[in-house]
């Protein structure tokens, strides 16, 4: 009698449940991790990062309840009105699963051109919203997380990849 052996690629790989959980933990740490003044202007949006890296590369564990409940998250990290980074991160979520529903094969390059626009439109929307609520913001400061978020996605994304679908 033969038994046969299941190829790697037969085998099932574990959930990744408690990396999701972790990798959120860990990212909310380092979004208020004290830093002093002149280098937390240059902080990556690590809370963006990981939301677009979850929701594009596991998306059937992570979709626009999950972007939901990480805004919710983030505005009471960051004591903002509720929901301001909940809706942005919710329509970041809808916008990408909806543009990259066709494309079953999502290379590193499409990932991070798709994540560096996300993050784009999460800092436009975040000017737009805190504009119409008469919130003093800076566009001119938020560049730099920009520039270090799209610069930091490489490291975010070979540090995840192993849990990508």
């Amino acid at each position: 009698m033969l038994i046969a052996k299941k190829l790697p690629s037969e085998q099932q790989r574990k959930d990744p449940l408690f990396v999701i959980i972790v990798s959120v933990i860990i990212a909310s740490i380092l979004m208020v991790y004290p830093l002093s003044y002149n280098i937390s202007g240059w902080r990556p949006l690590f809370m963006v990062m990981v939301l677009i890296f979850w929701v594009l590369c596991q998306p059937t564990w992570c979709g626009v309840w999950f972007a939901f409940t990480v805004g919710l998250l983030t505005d009471l990290l960051f004591d903002l009105p509720l929901g301001m980074n909940a809706l942005s991160y919710v329509i970041i979520t809808f916008v990408a699963r909806y543009f990259t529903r066709e494309r079953r094969l999502l290379t590193f390059s499409n990932l991070w051109i798709i994540a560096s626009f996300a993050i784009l439109a999460h800092i436009l929307f975040t000017f737009l919203v805190q504009i119409m609520s008469g919130i003093h913001f800076s566009l001119t400061r938020h560049w730099q997380p920009l520039l270090t978020s799209i610069l930091f996605w490489p490291v975010l994304y070979y540090m995840l990849k192993r849990w990508r679908i």
